[in-house]
């Protein structure tokens, strides 16, 4: 599971986003980057989660950060997740989990008692160096700005 943590670099990725833009860590340098992972487009929580960063974006952007989200889901989906909720940021749509792996926050999971694997809700912090600053695995939804600009 997710053995990242502060003061680790953050590793070297690469993902298209709904538009099929690629990014990568190195894109991003000089600013610090929020990069939040969520496990479905258009569910309520990744919906929350997502909704509350673009309704901070403005106070993201005048402290110099940029956001990236990340989930298995296609472009397509992505596109449609994006568009309807209107989100200023890219949505990266890692369908081989490259990126998901690379930041380890795949694996089991429990809902109902049922388990089986996917991606846990976990956002990381990286500075203008490319270092993490910051691992939150207990991602409040409705409120997640705050945890990040705290």
């Amino acid at each position: 599971m997710i053995t990242l943590k502060k003061g680790d670099k953050a590793p070297s990725f690469s993902g298209k986003d709904q538009d099929g833009t690629v990014h990568t860590l190195g894109d991003y340098k000089g600013k610090k980057l929020v990069v939040f992972f969520y496990p479905k487009a258009n569910t309520p929580g990744c919906t929350a989660e997502a909704c509350d960063l673009r309704d901070n974006f403005e106070r993201f952007q005048v402290n110099n950060y940029a956001l990236l989200g990340v989930s298995a889901d296609s472009g397509k989906v992505q596109l449609k997740f994006k568009e309807k909720f209107n989100f200023p940021f890219p949505l990266l749509a890692d369908e081989d989990k490259s990126v998901i792996q690379a930041f380890g926050v795949w694996g089991p999971k429990k809902f109902m008692g049922k388990e089986y694997d996917g991606i846990h809700r976990t956002t990381f912090v990286i500075d203008e160096q490319g270092i993490i600053e910051d691992v939150i695995t207990e991602v409040k939804t409705k409120a997640h700005a705050i945890q990040i600009l705290k």
